[in-house]
């Protein structure tokens, strides 16, 4: 019998491409619990080219705790396809043995426990140790950061990312791309832009005026790799005056700009690359549709939505590698390019695993002298966890639920609005809760808590809108996130419904009423994109409410109820 990873690669041969991909041998030691720094970095060197990819680190400059999703729906054409498999069908799909180091990295299932047995993840001293033992086996391997890097902890609010473009520089990638960068302003983002030894890249950024390509983020830029030409496009996230403040960078409009795209891999064809790399924040589904559309790009380093796969994705003749979120993971991507193409490849999720992967020593003093300023703020202990706090998921994540429950009780309200962001680290039951825990999940640059009047209308409209940018069949209508939490209210949606008619049974949770549409009700939230928006910052909000509970211990949130599946 063909086993799925010879399917894999005789589908690959047929379109002259010949790919392996894999956590190598440190999944085939899940049966020992072995794990080794030489183990988890052990790979068959391949081809002329070499790519490493690191994407969605938040400002995580130290190991964490990470949950993976266990609730990841797809829809559409992807219904059913990774990355929208959690659990244990995607344990089964890989081949991942319960309680191996792969569950625990990939899976979120006993993840407390397992925590437990394999510590923290992260790190980018340990990120370091992973990227100098590639360039040692391939000296000339590109490094590309896929964004999401300058923000998402108290010291990159604090230093207006100062702290992570220090650390960053240090790891010398040749280039990168943006999206949660530009909540820093366009002044404070120009300021460090140009201060970046490496590329900084956006064939989507344009200037908002004169509907150009904004001089600031060329489209791409070529590396002579392997006596070959390689070229780097990058592409920010598409949304970014959707879903984050516009007026925070007025300058710039954005959008998936396919054509453009396609009119890039046209012109450094010309120029001579025999070998395309797309540098994106898109979101994997989007790339997906991208890569289907867009003919002759050969790589896609997929970032956003932070999904990890033991295995790349293959659209037609292009490969797409998503590489995790917050420091968890490296990606390793060697290329055989001969003739002008991409002639096979081979891959690698390497995940990071801090106790077990050596800290660069230059790298983790760096990291101590950005934290140093801030050590004793930042570890003061607010309390305590019971319940494991995690974030991700479709429409649960109990730090939001906790967030949510600050939000009704500091800001008196009756419902609470949490956005579906998928940034910040996990604590397990039984850990303190510090200050920087708090950020972790909070920290940006409108972080104001507000406190207002909503019909139940306008609530069913807001709903519905967020909905419709997570379960629209088509991925470039869709925006990455997940859907906006809830406290106080609970609902009913049903995914296979078009805009507009998925959300019903809407209920006041405290009284268990219906939501009437015509009555007012006290609504706090944060992180609204709306430009005078008032009220505390919602870290103070979520501090405050810790302090008073002392031990935080979460119910199961039965609130939404999800059909349609």
């Amino acid at each position: 019998m063909i086993s799925r990873r010879d399917f894999l690669q005789v589908g690959m041969a047929a379109s002259a491409i010949v790919g392996t991909s894999g956590f190598g041998n440190w999944s085939r030691l899940a049966a020992q619990q072995l794990l080794t720094q030489d183990h988890l970095l052990e790979f068959d060197t391949f081809g002329n080219v070499s790519l490493i990819h690191i994407t969605d680190i938040h400002g995580q400059l130290k190991p964490i705790y990470f949950r993976e999703p266990s609730v990841n729906i797809g829809v559409g054409a992807n219904k059913g396809m990774v990355p929208h498999l959690t659990g244990r069908d995607f344990r089964k799909l890989y081949g991942i043995t319960d309680g191996s180091p792969s569950h625990y990295a990939l899976s979120s299932g006993d993840f407390s426990a397992l925590a437990g047995s394999y510590g923290r993840v992260g790190g980018l001293d340990r990120v370091a140790t992973i990227i100098k033992a590639i360039r040692a086996d391939r000296p000339d391997a590109i490094l590309l950061d896929g964004g999401d890097t300058w923000h998402g902890s108290y010291t990159c609010w604090k230093t207006e990312a100062q702290d992570m473009v220090n650390v960053m520089n240090a790891l010398a990638p040749d280039a990168m791309t943006f999206h949660w960068e530009f909540t820093l302003g366009s002044e404070r983002l120009q300021e460090l832009v140009e201060s970046l030894p490496f590329a900084a890249l956006g064939q989507n950024i344009f200037d908002a005026e004169w509907d150009e390509p904004a001089e600031l983020f060329p489209p791409y830029k070529m590396f002579e790799r392997g006596g070959t030409q390689v070229a780097v496009i990058g592409q920010a996230f598409p949304y970014m005056p959707i879903a984050n403040p516009g007026w925070m960078f007025p300058e710039y409009s954005f959008g998936i700009r396919d054509k453009n795209m396609a009119a890039m891999v046209e012109e450094v064809r010309e120029k001579g690359a025999e070998c395309v790399v797309l540098l994106s924040h898109n979101g994997f589904d989007v790339d997906k549709k991208m890569a289907g559309v867009v003919p002759g790009i050969d790589v896609i380093l997929s970032g956003h939505t932070h999904d990890a796969l033991p295995e790349a994705a293959l659209v037609g003749k292009t490969i797409i590698v998503p590489s995790g979120s917050n420091g968890k993971f490296v990606s390793r991507i060697d290329l055989d390019i001969r003739d002008g193409a991409m002639k096979g490849y081979r891959t690698k999720l390497i995940p990071v695993f801090s106790d077990v992967i050596d800290a660069d020593p230059d790298v983790s003093k760096l990291i101590d002298v950005q934290r140093a300023p801030y050590e004793d703020e930042m570890s003061e202990v607010i309390g305590q966890t019971n319940s494991l706090l995690y974030r991700r998921g479709n429409f649960n994540g109990s730090w939001d639920d906790l967030i949510c429950d600050a939000l009704i009780s500091e800001r008196d309200a009756e419902i609470a609005l949490s956005p579906g962001v998928r940034w910040g680290p996990s604590l397990i039951p039984g850990q303190e809760i510090t200050r920087e825990d708090i950020f972790g999940v909070t920290s940006m640059s409108y972080g104001e808590a507000y406190r207002t009047e909503m019909t139940g209308e306008f609530l069913k409209v807001v709903l519905e809108d967020v909905a419709d940018n997570i379960f629209n069949p088509d991925p470039y209508y869709q925006q990455g996130g997940d859907m906006v939490r809830t406290g106080g209210l609970g609902y009913r949606i049903d995914i296979s419904k078009p805009q507009g008619e998925r959300i019903s049974n809407m209920t006041l949770l405290s009284s268990g009423e219906p939501i009437d549409p015509s009555r007012s009700y006290v609504v706090a939230g944060w992180a609204s994109v709306n430009e005078d928006t008032a009220g505390p910052q919602i870290w103070d909000v979520v501090e405050d409410h810790i302090r008073k509970l002392g031990t935080v211990t979460i119910k199961q949130n039965n609130s939404v109820e999800v059909v349609g599946l």
